[in-house]
């Protein structure tokens, strides 16, 4: 272990940096310099790190689709239109059973299609939901968990913000992502249904139906008002994810098309101001800016890291059992899992994964590699998504907290429980059946 001395200290220091609360992107690239500096590394060899930032990251074409796609989700939501879509959901289920909860979840899946915003998603769930479904005696820890779990889902089903800085760091496709993360979602999602219907069913006073009422609109009324509000959401994911899998537009291309789109929405709808304008702009800036420090801190870290030997010690460490690489992808898994409950899955994806991928890379699962890689590019996804869930860093149950600030956080931290398990059971769905993840890609080639 005496070669590997360096790259130790450096992932112990890391550990150390990230638990201290200093800037995430400062803590990389300090901690990279200084070990470069501590281990006698030529200053000179810091000018690849320069290079990488700048060819990889600053005129990366690809990364042009991230503050698009913020943009989009935050001018979709400021347009008024999923407040609507939710209002409609709501007036269709009113008279039935978990009602509310089957709102909550279709309403999770299509703000997850159209604008991927996490925040976005929990707080407009949150503040228009919750005070309905208590209203309606709902558990509350299951409303919670059902609000902060819909509300993640926009970090998997594309166009997801995440697959593409996975495809960046892994060298793929983010057609492929997309494409191989539509039924992991829907699948996750569904399961999602399933654990409402089987409340519903044996548990009926956790989500019971409201009483009958003649108040508010009629059946056909109600249909029609679902379907008027859930048009423009619905062109908006076609325009978008239908010129990607066409290959008619290229990811950049097809966010341009999806920020120009929510845009037009928001004017029509009246919810376009100046006001409006400026604020989806700073957020924009500010989530792009927060994830572009950070590649370029991960940049110089990895750079380092790499040149003292820390892919070949990472190599090593994941050589448990060669000849079942099954065990070493479950390791990687739940090494992943655990990091989850400290770290933002920005300082995984752009520390962790690429130390690992080269691993998974190398080993035999009796798939063509770049069918391996896009295989667990989408596990990476499922896996990380339980981030937003996981105590006691979860940003979804913050979200929540913040938006229903009487409502206890241990309260929040029960509800999420089973949602986080049958995230666990997806996962292992997608482990046992790659073509889950594979079928669509494929088939598009």
């Amino acid at each position: 272990m005496a070669e590997y001395l360096w790259p130790i200290v450096m992932l112990v220091a890391l550990g150390c940096g990230l638990f201290s609360g200093y800037p995430v992107a400062f803590v990389l690239a300090g901690i990279g310099i200084l070990l470069s500096l501590l281990a006698d590394i030529p200053v000179l060899f810091l000018s690849m790190g320069v290079q990488r930032i700048y060819s990889g990251t600053l005129t990366n074409w690809l990364l042009v689709a991230i503050p698009l796609f913020v943009f989009m989700g935050l001018m979709l939501e400021r347009s008024g239109i999923a407040q609507r879509l939710m209002h409609s959901l709501a007036a269709l289920f009113r008279s039935t059973p978990g009602g509310y909860a089957f709102a909550i979840a279709i309403i999770g899946v299509i703000m997850a299609a159209s604008t991927g915003i996490i925040g976005a998603s929990v707080v407009l769930m949150g503040m228009m939901a919750m005070p309905a479904m208590r209203g309606a005696n709902y558990d509350v820890k299951l409303a919670s968990g059902l609000i902060a779990a819909s509300g993640t889902l926009g970090i998997l089903l594309p166009p997801s913000i995440m697959l593409i800085i996975l495809a960046d760091q892994m060298r793929l496709s983010v057609g492929d992502l997309f494409m191989g993360a539509i039924y992991p979602g829907l699948l996750l999602a569904g399961m999602y249904f399933l654990y409402l219907l089987g409340i519903a069913l044996f548990a009926p006073h956790k989500m019971p139906a409201p009483p009958r009422s003649d108040d508010g609109p009629g059946m056909a009324r109600a249909i029609w008002s679902l379907v008027r509000d859930m048009l423009a959401p619905l062109l908006l994911i076609l325009s978008v994810l239908g010129t990607i899998i066409a290959g008619v537009a290229t990811p950049t291309e097809s966010a341009a098309i999806g920020a120009a789109g929510a845009t037009l929405l928001a004017l029509l709808s009246g919810g376009l101001s100046l006001k409006s304008l400026q604020s989806a702009v700073f957020d924009t800036c500010k989530t792009t800016a927060m994830i572009v420090f950070v590649m370029i801190g991960a940049s110089i870290f990895s750079v380092v890291f790499r040149r003292l030997g820390g892919d070949q010690m990472m190599i090593d460490m994941f050589r448990i059992d060669e000849s079942n690489p099954y065990f070493v992808l479950f390791v990687i898994m739940a090494l992943i899992f655990v990091l989850g409950f400290f770290l933002d899955w920005v300082e995984i994806t752009l520390v962790v994964v690429p130390i690992v991928a080269p691993v998974v890379a190398a080993l035999d699962f009796g798939l063509p590699g770049d069918q391996v890689m896009i295989w667990f590019a989408i596990l990476l996804a499922v896996n990380l998504q339980t981030s937003f869930l996981t105590p006691p860093f979860g940003y979804a149950l913050f979200y929540l907290r913040g938006v229903v600030p009487d409502l206890p956080i241990a309260t929040i931290y029960r509800g999420i429980m089973p949602f986080v398990l049958i995230q666990i059971l997806a996962l292992i769905l997608v482990i046992l059946l790659p073509q889950i993840v594979l079928s669509l890609p494929m088939a598009n080639r």
